[in-house]
């Protein structure tokens, strides 16, 4: 959109002005804000048409001196078609700017990417969890190859970013990276952030995400069933290390730990609670917020089972969970020892807590989010279904009230 511009030479006179030649100044209007610079020539007001902005005269001098000032006049012109042309922003500060060939400040895209993941390394721990980190410097990676694929170019001037910036990004990421919706919207919403903060610094007038739109969404989460969940209780293994498996992922089910949660977890952080009761407390790395769990009969059980382990006294831990690499292969083979049809990984336990172990069992939403360390309710509301039998055991105790009520 083109701005209101105009220009006037002018006579600058000094407040104690009396006679003599008066410095010649160009105003730069545009939108109702100005912006001087001198024009580095002098001349007698009595010689001069304030309205032409211009010297009155036919002496080769006062030629000179017009011509002079109509090629600053030009190369005004030319300063405002430049920042039209390339979408720069129009003001009367950076067409004088232009004309006086100060060199521009160029904001990069991947500079700028890169110190914003500087900073949330150093913050990690204290406002930002290392899964964070990841989830950024992840970002970063995939904006910097589609910059290559793309452009050809290891980096971008951010006042390049626009719509269709975003929309090949988007694109990009579903198409060649094969990341499905909610992947591509995490990775979107990511380098949205890195434009939020071109905005809020002044680098870019101009939102490029202003009509981009993209939807979560949902994903059925897979959990165990009761019967699914007694059924890998009394399961029988001979392999040492797949009992030990399958009793890390029911513990994770009993208490609704994530696996990196319990692989972090200390004996110590397991000790009575108000009720006098056995809880777990400690805090999530993911978020790093405060999980307060009291402990079911069956973890209890599980932890005493491993009390004398090695690996639980060299180390104070409760369990001797292996590496998640580990711990998923050897779920797949538990599945099929149990003819459990359903893609087992650690996660899914956390999940199976939420569901067929608290809210199928009647405890409240927000009790279950405490427990599962959660900020907010929306976020329980991703992992906890609401269960069919849930909803057949509440719908059989209101047909009863309803029944004696109007027998």
């Amino acid at each position: 959109m083109k701005a209101n511009f105009s220009m006037l030479f002018y006579l600058k006179k000094q407040k104690n002005y009396r006679s003599g030649p008066a410095p010649i100044y160009l105003r730069i209007t545009v939108d109702g804000q100005r912006s001087e610079v001198t024009a580095n020539r002098e001349w007698d007001p009595e010689k001069w048409n304030s309205h032409a902005g211009r010297a009155v005269g036919t002496k080769e001098s006062i030629k000179s001196l017009n011509a002079y000032l109509d090629n600053l006049q030009a190369d005004a012109y030319e300063a405002h078609r430049y920042l039209y042309e390339n979408e720069k922003e129009i003001t009367a500060e950076t067409i004088k700017n232009k004309l006086l060939g100060k060199s521009e400040t160029t904001y990069m895209l991947i500079e700028i990417f890169k110190e914003h993941n500087l900073k949330v390394e150093s913050l990690v721990g204290k406002e930002f969890a290392p899964l964070t980190y990841k989830r950024y410097q992840i970002s970063l990676q995939h904006t910097q190859n589609f910059l290559q694929y793309k452009y050809g170019v290891k980096d971008i001037d951010i006042e390049k970013i626009d719509p269709a910036f975003i929309s090949e990004y988007d694109f990009y990421l579903r198409s060649i990276r094969k990341c499905n919706n909610n992947s591509t919207l995490k990775y979107i919403k990511n380098f949205g952030k890195i434009i939020r903060i071109c905005l809020s610094n002044g680098w870019i007038v101009r939102n490029p995400f202003l009509n981009y739109k993209g939807r979560i969404k949902p994903v059925n989460r897979v959990f165990l069933t009761e019967e699914e969940l007694q059924l890998l209780a009394n399961k029988q293994f001979k392999i040492d290390r797949l009992s030990q498996v399958r009793d890390v992922f029911l513990f994770c089910c009993f208490t609704g730990l994530a696996y990196v949660d319990v692989k972090k977890l200390k004996a110590s952080e397991i000790s009575k609670g108000i009720d006098g009761e056995l809880w777990i407390v400690t805090n999530r790395q993911k978020t790093n917020t405060r999980s307060a769990i009291p402990l079911l009969p069956s973890a209890a059980r599980l932890i005493q089972k491993y009390a004398n382990h090695p690996l639980c006294i060299n180390k104070d831990v409760p369990l001797p969970v292996p590496s998640n690499q580990k711990m998923n292969g050897y779920l797949k083979e538990i599945a099929d020892m149990c003819g459990i049809n359903k893609t087992f990984t650690s996660h899914i336990a956390r999940h199976t807590f939420a569901t067929t172990v608290t809210l199928s069992n009647g405890v409240p939403i927000e009790t279950v989010s405490k427990m599962l360390g959660h900020s907010s309710i929306r976020q329980t509301q991703h992992y906890a279904k609401i269960l069919d039998l849930k909803i057949s055991e509440d719908m059989l105790v209101l047909k009863q009230r309803i029944q004696k009520k109007y027998s």
